[in-house]
């Protein structure tokens, strides 16, 4: 007889909060750039994505994922590329829940704030 507990939940469960982002349905150029885009209308761009992120309600889950996988493009949690690259040498994972589901955002957030007023060494 099978033991069912010791089973692992439904794959569908680890992915669920992508159902409930708020880029949901919206073209995904707005968080990913094409080829050759740099600049301000990069800049643009990835602001008017933040913007969208900023009111998600699946924010933290969505940057836990993106910091997790090391994802490379795109502004995944309201951090772009960079962000994220920055967050991953700086260290996130205090920031996040036990299980590495969930981060607190705004710690991240500070975190990235502090970095950038630190003074060059």
């Amino acid at each position: 007889m099978a033991h069912f507990r010791r089973l692992p939940g439904p794959i569908a469960d680890v992915w669920d909060w992508q159902h409930h982002g708020a880029c949901k349905g919206r073209d995904s150029l707005q968080f990913f750039h094409p080829d050759g885009e740099r600049g301000s209308s990069r800049g643009r761009r990835e602001s008017a994505a933040k913007q969208v992120c900023n009111r998600c309600p699946v924010r933290s889950e969505c940057a836990a994922h993106a910091l997790t996988t090391r994802e490379p493009y795109g502004v995944w949690g309201g951090f772009t590329e960079h962000e994220r690259h920055q967050l991953l040498q700086l260290g996130w994972r205090e920031c996040a829940d036990r299980r590495g589901e969930r981060v607190d955002v705004q710690r991240l957030e500070a975190r990235l704030s502090e970095d950038v007023s630190a003074p060059a060494r």
